[in-house]
């Protein structure tokens, strides 16, 4: 059955405590890591209706620092499958509730494999992209998968026919 990309939303919300920051007064990166490992692998549970493992994240650069006593919203949804792999978009916003502002922090892309009850992948989904953004992101993500493949040695460069059209 196929599902709407927006079917897989999900949103996460953490107040940034003492035990979440560095010496700085930042959230830590890998505590934010942490959470968008979490939010993502929901999204991707919610498509596929199984449990989910991470296969891999995509580079993550931190456009903003989220300080002590902010809050960190997580917005996960899933961009694309393929046969039994998700990609889900995260989206990362720090938001100064006394100052009353929301600032953009991060956002990457995960992958997680839907595992059967025998722990071996699975088949999931199609993904409906609805809104413009959902489509940008669905024609995006087979750029992105061969990208991945041939990053981890799965795929050779000369296999990568999406990729290829953009430089030939």
């Amino acid at each position: 059955m196929d599902k709407k990309a927006s079917q897989s939303l999900t949103v996460m919300t953490e107040l940034v405590l003492p035990n979440d920051t560095n010496t700085f007064g930042n959230l830590m990166g890998g505590r934010l890591m942490y959470w968008m490992d979490i939010a993502a692998a929901l999204a991707a549970m919610k498509h596929c209706a199984a449990p989910v493992v991470t296969a891999s994240v995509d580079n993550i650069s931190f456009e903003s620092s989220i300080k002590l006593g902010n809050v960190v919203h997580i917005e996960a949804k899933v961009t694309r499958s393929f046969n039994s792999s998700m990609e889900v978009h995260i989206s990362v916003w720090g938001e100064d509730v006394i100052q009353q502002y929301k600032y953009k922090s991060n956002e990457a892309y995960l992958t997680f494999v839907a595992l059967d009850p025998n722990g071996k992948p699975r088949p999931v989904n199609k993904v409906i992209p609805e809104t413009e953004e959902e489509k940008k992101l669905f024609d995006g993500a087979l750029r992105r998968r061969q990208l991945r493949l041939i990053l981890g040695g799965k795929m050779k460069p000369e296999d990568a026919e999406e990729l290829r059209a953009l430089f030939v």
